[in-house]
């Protein structure tokens, strides 16, 4: 992690600077600001500043060391438990296929129908996906 904050307050540093250069540079060039570009690079200083603050304050209130920062660490070692998943479902596919029917409709035409017609589908994708293991072979 520490690394990490480094490489973002480089980047803050870098944004500053980048952006001084480019608004020195039209001014000198075009004799105005640009004043697009110049707020664009500098807001993304910001931005990164505050991803830097973010992970610093995150690191302090951690405490330790994260198993990533040691440099002896095996891979297995940061390696925790992500949840659980279903690797045999078809409601994400049926989820997709949904969600890509309503889209479809908002999109060619403003045909209303067609998304009026998969937001039901949506709503039984989602409480499908939601309660796959409520029945069947896999209840708990």
């Amino acid at each position: 992690m520490k690394s990490n904050i480094v490489i973002f307050w480089i980047l803050t540093a870098y944004f500053v600077v980048i952006s001084t250069v480019y608004t020195l540079w039209n001014i000198a060039l075009h004799d105005r600001i640009e004043w697009a570009g110049s707020i664009t690079i500098l807001l993304s200083a910001g931005l990164t500043g505050f991803i830097a603050s973010y992970l610093a304050l995150t690191k302090k209130k951690q405490g330790g060391v994260l198993v990533e920062d040691i440099e002896t660490a095996d891979i297995d070692d940061g390696d925790p438990e992500l949840g659980e998943f279903s690797p045999w479902s078809w409601w994400p596919l049926f989820l997709g296929f949904a969600i890509a029917v309503v889209v479809l409709g908002l999109c060619i035409g403003f045909n209303f129908w067609l998304s009026f017609l998969g937001l039901p589908l949506v709503i039984v994708a989602v409480v499908g996906w939601i309660y796959e293991y409520y029945r069947g072979n896999f209840a708990r």
